[in-house]
């Protein structure tokens, strides 16, 4: 805004009009200033070119595409996937055999011995069951093969042991099952570092056909993770099972699973996972069909009807759905017959564990904690299906070119336009972008992100609109520069916001108050001239009045080394009594700083130091505040019965040796503080007694045991003290001068033993009320 424009504003008599006349110049100046006014011609200006510098930061942080930023960008899908999961199938071709708590209490922990387990493969297949898949891995001979009981039960008899030397291993019975059923995939592991295996061990077969497109350099396996070892599965058993899928889930950086290694490359070859080699084995298919192009792996055929597009490294991204209990069968109900053979029939079975003690869990975007065992079901679910997510090659460019085009056209409109109509295009585009991001997903299973784009346009709009606000700003202020040449800038601030403040008045309001003052402050004095005494004022009055002014406190005025300030005026604060202790408390806390900075700057200049230390005191209650003073000189102050007495608890701080004293307003209105009673004060100037409270911490020190303990030996000592009770007083007393030393209790313990010894010699009147008359302010 112009100068012209701000001034217009101001009333047009009296000293407001005559500063406008002044400003605006003579009736003809502004005719000449209109007339060689320049033709608008566009130009960049500053807001512009930064504008452009922003855009161009988006770019390149989205080009060079830093791993923060894909977290951020998943959890923008993440959200997607909350807010529409995948439905839930009325009757999933999946069913998870569950290794859960139940069954481990029922047939005992796991592993369990294998032949159990075989009983479990053919109860399966009984039932009719169309592939069984293993989410656990069998890398050790069985503990309970009847030749590791010959040797390793004490007493047996040589018959005996030659009996069970001649039985089956458990191994080699569960390994038959697989052998007759026929439709089994063993699970295995992706090791971080090499396994060696002996060397007549026959190598893991793989059932990947690779094939790459005309003109194609790479085989996908070039882009597939590499596998440093693979736990493998006991030969007796391995060597029957018809498939060997790879339980490979990576949760990302934080800890979210999203996608899942359908591949991994080892000893140059391509291993697929468990859910793939399931479905191949369900297909009746000799092999799975990966694809590769230039850019990396780009689908797997699992037959021809049932293809499953991949990122460039052969990563899978299933849309997951909400937990599904009615897929999971409890393992112990097909061990004893005792599950419903419709649950089981023509199934992929994936047998795995929920048991809360084998702690297999992950977390996925639509549930913070399942089991492991449940991925790879809703990965074959969202195969099955066709409902896996995908991340084409064009989502890179579209979600760059959002951002590109429609930060350029708000970096040319903002200065022209401003804020309002620049404001309705970018609401226009928001909708656009982030309506067509649901769209793509919701209809498409299309992953596209507009979070970004709309975040750098936001970015460039605020920016500008702020950079458009502070360049008017700056021309108010050299409006209001011009009228402080003839009034008080503070004045001119706040007539220009409310005229009225011109008028004298003041009203009544519930307040608190505080006062503090240097203790010892003439002795001090006495070491520095009048120029070293002002910067050592000025050096004090700093940090406490930042400490009031953080706290919502308005500073009334200074008076030496004193200071004076208010709460809930001329601003609302409904936590006034609150704000003002924590403003004497972090002003307590400024000392130590202040004079160790104080003692270093004395010891430099090699004269005394003697530590500054403040009394303080608050006081809550109604008070009367407004201008006071005369149409010609007003000061904003208050007035009244509170803010005296408040003065007179900042007297009394030294008194009873504590830094802050409350007043009871203020003590009943902090609670949770620290607390403790000092006395029943008759204060000077006041004809009734007055409870008074020392500040001693935040609501953190009162859950302090040790506090806890010294605020009830202070009770004590002042119910003893007030009935009159010497000896439990002295007793009192005489403790809490123990236990209080880290509060630095001492000068209120003399206090009260002096008192103590005085009644003792004469006795207060019987109906005394435990009043003390304070004789000094």
């Amino acid at each position: 805004m112009s100068e012209t424009g701000a001034a217009a504003r101001a009333p047009s008599s009296g000293i407001f009009g005559r500063l406008r006349r002044k400003a605006e110049g003579s009736p003809e100046a502004r005719a000449q200033q209109k007339t060689q006014r320049p033709r608008r011609r566009f130009r960049i200006g500053m807001a512009r070119w930064v504008g452009l510098l922003i855009l161009g930061l988006f770019m390149f942080v989205r080009y060079e595409d830093p791993g923060p930023l894909q977290t951020v960008r998943a959890k923008v899908f993440d959200f997607y996937q909350q807010i529409k999961p995948r439905p839930l199938l009325e009757n999933s071709p999946v069913v998870i055999i569950d290794l859960d708590d139940a069954s481990l209490e029922e047939v005992g922990q796991w592993p369990w011995p294998r032949n159990v387990v075989a009983q479990l493969v053919a109860n399966l297949f009984n039932m009719g069951v169309g592939v069984v898949g293993f989410d656990v891995y069998f890398a050790e001979p069985d503990r309970m093969n009847p030749s590791n009981l010959a040797t390793g039960v004490v007493g047996l008899d040589d018959e005996t042991k030659a009996k069970l030397e001649k039985l089956p291993s458990n191994d080699a019975i569960f390994g038959d099952v697989i052998r007759q059923a026929r439709r089994v995939v063993l699970g295995q592991a992706v090791l971080s570092a090499p396994k060696p295996y002996p060397p007549d061990r026959k190598p893991l077969p793989t059932r990947v056909f690779e094939k790459k497109g005309r003109g194609v350099a790479h085989y996908p396996r070039d882009w597939a993770p590499e596998a440093p070892g693979l736990l493998r599965n006991v030969e007796a058993i391995e060597s029957q099972a018809a498939g060997h899928g790879l339980v490979y889930i990576i949760p990302e950086a934080d800890g979210i699973v999203r996608r899942v290694p359908g591949f991994v490359r080892y000893e140059n070859r391509l291993f697929p996972a468990l859910s793939i080699e399931m479905l191949r084995i369900a297909a009746g298919r000799p092999s799975v069909v990966v694809e590769a192009n230039d850019a990396g792996i780009s689908n797997v055929g699992i037959d021809p009807k049932l293809r499953v597009e991949t990122d460039r490294i052969g990563r899978m991204t299933p849309y997951f759905s909400h937990t599904d209990h009615n897929k999971y069968v409890s393992a112990k109900d097909v061990l004893n017959g005792t599950v419903d053979k419709s649950k089981i029939v023509g199934k992929l079975a994936i047998i795995g564990t929920s048991a809360q003690g084998l702690l297999d869990v992950k977390a996925v975007p639509t549930e913070p904690l399942i089991p492991g065992v449940e991925v790879h079901a809703q990965l074959m679910e969202s195969i099955i299906t066709n409902s896996f997510l995908t991340s084409p090659n064009y989502a890179d460019v579209a979600e760059m070119g959002l951002a590109l085009v429609a930060g350029l056209i708000l970096i040319i409109l903002v200065p022209w336009l401003g804020a309002r109509w620049t404001l309705l295009f970018f609401l226009v585009v928001v909708a656009g972008a982030a309506g067509a991001s649901w769209y793509m997903f919701d209809q498409q299973r299309v992953l596209i992100d507009a979070a970004y784009g709309i975040t750098a346009i936001l970015i460039i709009y605020v920016t500008m609109t702020y950079m458009g606000y502070a360049s008017e700003n700056a021309q108010r202020r050299a409006t209001r520069d011009a009228f402080s040449k003839y009034m008080s800038p503070a004045v001119v601030e706040r007539v220009v916001a409310d005229p009225n403040l011109l008028s004298l008045g003041g009203s009544k309001r519930d307040m608190s108050v505080l006062f503090c003052d240097v203790r010892g402050f003439t002795s001090i004095s006495e070491l520095f001239d009048a120029e070293g005494l002002t910067d050592l004022i000025n050096k004090l009055l700093t940090p406490l009045t930042n400490v009031i002014l953080a706290n919502k406190g308005t500073v009334d005025k200074y008076m030496g080394d004193a200071i004076m300030a208010f709460w809930n005026a001329p601003l609302d604060d409904p936590d006034h009594a609150r704000n003002a202790c924590v403003s004497a408390l972090g002003m307590i806390a400024e000392m130590d700083p202040l004079n160790a900075r104080l003692e270093a700057e004395a010891k430099a200049e090699g004269r005394k130091h003697i530590p500054l230390k403040v009394g303080l005191g608050i006081n809550t209650g109604d008070a009367v505040v407004g201008n006071m003073g005369t149409a010609q000189r007003m000061d904003y102050s208050v007035l009244g019965d509170t803010i005296n007495t408040g003065s007179r608890l900042e007297g009394q701080s030294k008194t009873y040796g504590v830094n802050v004293v409350l007043g009871p307003n203020t003590w009943a209105r902090v609670p949770d503080f620290a607390t403790i009673e000092l006395d029943i004060i008759q204060v000077k100037g006041k004809k009734i007694g007055l409870h008074v409270y020392a500040l001693m911490g935040d609501p953190q020190m009162a859950k302090d045991p040790a506090f806890i303990k010294v605020k009830e030996m202070v009770d004590r000592l002042m119910a003893a003290y007030r009935a009159q009770k010497w000896d439990e007083a002295d007793a009192a007393i005489a403790e809490l001068r123990v236990t209080g030393t880290p509060y630095h209790l001492e000068t209120l313990c003399d206090l009260y033993a002096d008192r103590v010894k005085a009644y003792r010699l004469e006795p207060p009147a019987a109906d005394w009320d435990g009043v003390f008359v304070a004789t000094s302010k």
